[in-house]
């Protein structure tokens, strides 16, 4: 790193938002870790809790509350507040309430000076992203969104718990939307170095039409926890520590993230979940899978659905 110290500033100190705080500690990802939440004695009560375990975190750290003038050293800044997913809401009923939210959140930043990258977890997701885009004037690869990143841990996880593999071995991935119409790329899942394919064929134990249910159980995922906790957290948590490790540590990681398409994938002007090349710069570059027929279609649906719902988003501009 050069001596350089690394700055993160999270908007929100909500349970995705402590989750995130949380897992960023543990792991010793960044130096510097700025709380911002519209209840100030909230994230104050945040900072103090999250100090008191620094003496067990694996590097040093400095964690405070602070304010927006603290964005203006920042190097990345996560966004996980707005309004949550309630049950029986999908993602895109939030799409009104939590653009209104992001545009007063975002103005304020960009106030500060800040020049660095975003990260945006908020739902729905690819939408808040892509409002985040717009509001802040920073180029394209330099605002990303969670995108399906927890999506295709929740399947890998799925896929190593049917086969008895360990997840970390298992490379799938779920594109699209990050709700409803997302979709699993069965066409390049692997196991080790294996096609998934060619696995079930090899050991008659599995069968294909199990990756149906596995797929629908990783789609709705976020309403089965939801009915039973009320929310979801843990999981989006550490993804985007992931993630933002990936871009602190110059990684070039491949990750599923939310990114801006400019003629990726046949589609323009719209952020959805594809996988893409991250590193200190942002998004260094997408990458242009090649989707079968069936794939192809789901894709275009999930394209259509998220730029119907964007249409709130650019009447109220």
């Amino acid at each position: 790193m050069n001596g350089k110290v690394n700055r993160v500033v999270l908007i929100g100190t909500g349970a995705v938002g402590c989750s995130y705080a949380y897992s960023l500690i543990n792991q010793g990802v960044t130096e510097e870790l700025v709380l911002i939440d519209v209840n100030e004695l909230r994230s104050e009560g945040e900072a103090m809790d999250l100090n008191h375990g620094l003496p067990f975190a694996p590097t040093a750290m400095k964690v405070w509350n602070g304010t927006y003038a603290d964005c203006e050293q920042a190097d990345l800044i996560v966004i996980t507040a707005g309004l949550a997913q309630k049950p029986g809401e999908t993602r895109l009923d939030l799409v009104a309430k939590n653009t209104k939210v992001f545009k007063q959140i975002v103005g304020n930043i960009m106030k500060s000076g800040f020049d660095g990258i975003f990260l945006v977890a908020t739902n729905p997701v690819d939408l808040m992203t892509y409002v985040t885009w717009k509001e802040s004037g920073l180029p394209k690869e330099r605002v990303i969104g969670s995108g399906t990143t927890l999506d295709s841990a929740r399947l890998r996880y799925m896929l190593g718990d049917y086969f008895e593999i360990d997840p970390r071995n298992i490379h799938a991935y779920i594109i699209g939307e990050h709700g409803d119409t997302e979709l699993p790329v069965w066409s390049h899942a692997t196991i080790g170095i294996d096609k998934l394919q060619t696995f079930i064929e090899k050991n008659k134990n599995y069968k294909t039409e199990a990756l149906n249910e596995i797929f629908e159980n990783v789609r709705d995922a976020a309403y089965h926890i939801i009915d039973r906790k009320g929310a979801t957290y843990y999981g989006i948590g550490m993804s985007l520590v992931r993630i933002t490790k990936a871009i602190l540590q110059n990684e070039n990681s491949i990750l599923p993230i939310s990114a801006y398409l400019n003629g990726e994938y046949g589609h323009s002007d719209i952020y959805i979940g594809v996988p893409a090349i991250i590193n200190r710069n942002g998004i260094r570059s997408i990458i242009e899978i090649e989707l079968n027929t069936l794939e192809k279609a789901q894709f275009d649906r999930s394209v259509k659905v998220l730029r119907d719902s964007m249409n709130p988003i650019l009447e109220s501009r």
